[in-house]
Order: C-alpha cells, then structure tokens, then sequence
C-alpha cells in the first residue's frame, strides 16, 4: 500500500501553530536549503521519519527535491525493514531425485 499525506496520519500530529513555524522557517530559507536554486515552497524535516517541529529541526525546500528526498527516505526504510524474500529456492526436478 502506498503511502502519502492522504493517507498518513503525519498531518494529525503536527503541532497546533505549524501554519506559522511553515511560514517562519520559508522566510528564513526562501531558496531551497536542497539544491540552492529554486524557490522554497515546501517546509522539510531535517531528519527523515520524526515528529521534530522545532525550527532548527525543519529547511525549506522546493517541491522536486521534496519528493526526491521523500522517495530516497521511504525507500532507505522499505530496504532496511524488509523481511526475508518471500522466492523460494527452484525445486528440483521429480525425476531427477
């Protein structure tokens, strides 16, 4: 099942005044804190997977690098809490026993 802000329960436990530590931390990073380039539109969390909302713990970012550092993330998490591979071993042959 994929997993995005519809379906996460991210936006349910940010902080009550975080339309005002977003707009503070893009007025103080208005270009992205990723590339340097483009535009900061969208607020990130420094460190990936936490509930941090200080705004030490939080850069601007612009939407391409958001969701490129987003998908790195998820797919760092998907491959460290991967279980053993659900292939099996190819069976030998009935006549070869």
């Amino acid at each position: 099942m994929s997993n995005n802000w519809h379906t996460s329960t991210r936006r349910s436990r940010l902080p009550r005044d975080w339309e005002k530590r977003r707009k503070e931390v893009l007025q103080l990073q208005p270009i992205c804190m990723i590339c340097g380039v483009r535009e900061s539109t969208v607020v990130d969390h420094i460190l990936p997977m936490t509930d941090n909302h200080e705004i030490e713990a939080l850069q601007g970012c612009c939407e391409p690098c958001h969701r490129q550092k987003t998908a790195q993330e998820a797919a760092a998490f998907r491959a460290a809490s991967r279980g053993p591979g659900r292939e099996r071993p190819p069976e030998r042959h009935p006549g070869l026993f």
